[in-house]
């Protein structure tokens, strides 16, 4: 094999391992925005308190009391991982044209962003091991970490 020949693979190599890196970052990035978005973006959505009185098959319900300026909603749900226990009151944004809540608040928005926390965890390695660039690998994989050690503080 020639010294071009080996200097062509390890630049496709590189190519091949930062379109992984870029890919699981665009990846956790589209599946955080569904949710964060609704926290993130809430001016002009239904803002309220969520009262968890019953849960089951991973979604609790209860009263929703809005906010000032925002309409009252019949039957909200909220996802059973967000909601922590039974009687506890909930700050939340109403998902438009659903009966849907979202967690707002700090913990709703590191909640929301938990897919890309772990996007980060698994392009660290791709950064770190794929790339050769252990400092990056480290930090990307430390701001992960750290996102969701805070997200599950926060719950």
């Amino acid at each position: 094999m020639t010294k071009r020949s080996r200097t062509f693979l390890l630049y496709v190599r590189r190519a091949a391992m930062a379109l992984v890196a870029a890919l699981l970052l665009v990846a956790g990035f589209w599946s955080s925005w569904g949710t964060a978005q609704h926290v993130v973006l809430a001016k002009g959505r239904d803002h309220g308190t969520l009262t968890v009185t019953r849960c089951a098959d991973d979604v609790c319900t209860g009263p929703y009391r809005p906010s000032a300026g925002s309409s009252a909603h019949p039957g909200m749900t909220i996802a059973e991982s967000v909601a922590v226990r039974r009687g506890a009151r909930i700050p939340v944004v109403v998902k438009p044209g659903t009966t849907q809540a979202v967690r707002s608040g700090a913990a709703g928005l590191l909640y929301a962003w938990l897919p890309l926390a772990g996007a980060l965890l698994l392009a660290a390695l791709v950064i770190g091991g794929g790339l050769r660039m252990p400092r990056t690998g480290w930090v990307a994989g430390l701001l992960g970490a750290a996102a969701m050690v805070a997200a599950f503080i926060t719950l």
